[in-house]
């Protein structure tokens, strides 16, 4: 399959899953079924009673994929060259442009390290102990620019693109594992090898970080996959499970094992998003995470395109071909264009 394909999938997969999710974000599985009178089928409008979601308008990506478009905007500026002073500006620069501090867009860890950079104090005191999925929910792109065997590139780059706000280990170890994904996805047409490339930088990622203590990202992984199989034909049973074992909040340690867990599931971002938006939880960056993997697995012509167009109608300030075109460019002087 033509490689832009699959790089516009990751990209539009992680709008799609983002937009969809965005409705029920941060409410209880329970909560948002009673609510939306069963599931979300469609792009919805997000409701006035959801203190994030009330922002957005059908279709609209969150800030998870607004996130992505500004770290793509600075290696864009920086030649490729991650640059934690000049992403730390322009994510402030989004954040006051969004309204985001004071309309609660922005995540925990995020928000305090962008107000601290702001006000110019040292924010490592922070990142280092982060526990959040700020790291994660914006790097699918990322992987894009590598191919899975670049591990030791890929986990150095995805530090240099995250440490403005994340420098904790199971931070930059979750980020690592959805790049990853998204690499292995471009170039493989089995998810079993993608699943293992996912796990295969685990390791790697933990040590690049700093300490914290929680339980590891891929035995929740490897957990959220035996329920995959042994929930292969039950929809509801799997998702509900997911929920309730492996978790589907905005601690990073749930939200990238179930992120991973549904993608391996669905390998397809169009059952992907949907699935996410009713899980429960942080829906909008599960369902970012996951369909950017599934959109680079199957590729931008397997998706919706009624989709595709109403994100692109309702999303008309962002250019998807210009950050297409970004992706391919660094591709070409990071990963050899392979």
């Amino acid at each position: 399959m033509e490689l832009r394909d699959k790089i516009a999938g990751a990209l539009y997969g992680m709008a799609l899953g983002d937009a969809m999710g965005m409705p029920a974000e941060l409410w209880g599985r329970e909560r948002a079924r009673k609510f939306f009178g069963g599931k979300i089928t469609e792009f919805i409008d997000g409701p006035k009673e959801n203190d994030v979601a009330f922002n957005y308008n059908k279709a609209q990506f969150t800030d998870d994929t607004g996130q992505a478009m500004v770290l793509l905007d600075s290696l864009k500026t920086t030649d490729y060259r991650p640059d934690a002073s000049d992403i730390a500006k322009r994510m402030l620069e989004w954040a006051e442009k969004e309204n985001a501090f004071e309309n609660n867009i922005l995540g925990p860890t995020s928000k305090v390290a962008l107000a601290n950079f702001r006000d110019g104090v040292d924010a490592s005191a922070i990142t280092n102990k982060a526990l959040s999925n700020g790291s994660s929910m914006r790097i699918a792109p990322i992987g894009c620019l590598f191919t899975p065997d670049q591990r030791k590139e890929l986990i150095d780059y995805v530090y240099g693109v995250s440490k403005a706000t994340h420098t904790s280990d199971v931070t930059i170890a979750g980020a690592a594992m959805i790049a990853e994904g998204g690499a292995s996805a471009i170039v493989n047409d089995d998810f079993e090898q993608v699943l293992s490339d996912i796990l295969s930088v685990e390791e790697a990622g933990y040590e690049k970080g700093c300490e914290t203590f929680s339980p590891r990202l891929a035995e929740r992984v490897k957990i959220g996959v035996q329920i995959a199989k042994e929930d292969a034909d039950d929809e509801d049973a799997f998702s509900k499970k997911i929920y309730d074992v492996i978790g589907a909040g905005v601690g990073i340690i749930e939200s990238v094992p179930a992120a991973v867990s549904i993608a391996y599931y669905t390998q397809d971002p169009n059952k992907c998003c949907l699935m996410c938006a009713n899980l429960g939880g942080d829906t909008d960056t599960i369902g970012a995470m996951a369909t950017a993997i599934c959109g680079a697995f199957v590729g931008y012509s397997k998706i919706n395109p009624e989709y595709t167009e109403l994100l692109r109608v309702q999303n008309p300030e962002t250019d998807f071909e210009e950050y297409i075109n970004i992706l391919e460019k660094g591709r070409e002087l990071l990963g050899c264009g392979r």
